[in-house]
C-alpha cells in the first residue's frame, strides 16, 4: 500500500469512452515508476470492456506531462532502476498503441520528453493553443532516445531531429504543422472538442473500429502486396460482425439498423 493514498490517475466514464486524468499537477504529471503503473491498467480496461469505443487521455495543473520524474531517477540512480524504468516506459507507449480502441491525448501546458513521446503515442491528439511540446533532454546532456521512437513514427525525420537535437520548444501551431497533433483549439474549448471527438467515434461501429486500429499499424511497415492481403483479411473479418450487416442492410436497402 502507498503511503500517498492520492490517485495518480483518474478514472470517468462518458456514454461509451474512458477519461484518463493524470492527476499529479504538483510534479507536472511526470511519468514516475507509480505513474506509469495506474496509466497501464488503465489502458489494459481496453481488453476487457468490450461496450468501450475510446480513451481520451488528459491532465490536470499547468502540464500535460514533463517527462520522466527526474528526481526519481536521481534518487535512484542506478543501471538496474534505470533498465526497468525505460523498459516500463517502453511497454506503455506500445500499450497505446497495441490498445483495442483509439486514444486520444488532450493536451494543455506543455509535453515535455517522455510527455511528447506519449503524445506522439496516441492515435489522435487535440491541444489548447497555449500547449507547447519539446524533446529537451539533449538540454541536459541526454538524448530523448526513447521518445525519439515515438516521435519519428508520427513527424518527417527532419522534423523529428530538429526537436530532438536543439531541445526547443514548439508551439501548437507548429506542432499542429508538423502532424505531432490534429487540431488546436482553443484552452476553453479543449475538454468540449475532445469529448465531441469521443462521442463521434463512440457512434461508431464498434467492430469496425477496433478492426480499423488493429488494422492500420502492422500494415503500414508491410510490403504493398502483404498490406493489401492483410487489410483484405480485416475487412472480411469486420463484414462477418452483426452490426456491420445491420449497417450495410440500412445503408442499401433503407432498413432501420435495429
Amino acid at each position: 500500500m502507498h503511503e500517498d493514498q492520492q490517485a495518480y490517475v483518474i478514472l470517468e466514464y462518458h456514454h461509451q469512452w474512458l477519461e484518463i486524468t493524470l492527476n499529479r499537477p504538483e510534479s507536472f504529471n511526470a511519468l514516475s515508476k507509480r505513474m506509469m503503473f495506474e496509466l497501464q491498467e488503465a489502458i489494459n480496461l481496453a481488453h476487457h470492456q468490450d461496450t468501450l469505443t475510446c480513451i481520451v487521455i488528459k491532465a490536470k495543473g499547468k502540464a500535460f506531462c514533463a517527462g520522466h520524474d527526474l528526481k526519481e531517477m536521481q534518487n535512484h540512480a542506478t543501471q538496474d532502476f534505470y533498465q526497468a524504468l525505460f523498459k516500463q516506459c517502453s511497454q506503455l507507449m506500445q500499450s497505446i498503441v497495441q490498445c483495442p480502441v483509439p486514444v486520444i491525448a488532450a493536451v494543455q501546458g506543455v509535453a515535455t520528453a517522455a510527455g511528447c513521446q506519449l503524445v506522439a503515442s496516441c492515435d489522435l491528439a487535440i491541444a489548447s493553443s497555449g500547449a507547447r511540446f519539446a524533446v529537451s533532454g539533449i538540454n541536459l546532456g541526454l538524448f530523448c532516445s526513447t521518445p525519439a521512437v515515438a516521435l519519428s513514427r508520427n513527424i518527417h525525420p527532419k522534423h523529428a531531429l530538429e526537436m530532438l537535437l536543439t531541445g526547443d520548444f514548439i508551439s501548437a501551431d507548429k506542432a499542429l504543422g508538423f502532424g505531432l497533433i490534429n487540431q488546436v483549439v482553443t484552452d476553453d474549448e479543449l475538454e468540449e472538442t475532445t469529448r465531441a471527438m469521443a462521442y463521434k467515434l463512440s457512434q461508431k461501429a464498434n467492430a469496425a473500429v477496433r478492426t480499423g486500429k488493429a488494422m492500420f499499424y502492422p500494415q503500414l511497415d508491410m510490403p504493398l502486396k502483404q498490406a493489401y492481403e492483410y487489410a483484405s483479411e480485416h475487412m472480411l473479418n469486420n463484414l462477418k460482425d452483426e452490426q456491420t450487416q445491420l449497417g450495410l442492410n440500412a445503408f442499401v436497402f433503407k432498413k432501420p439498423k435495429n
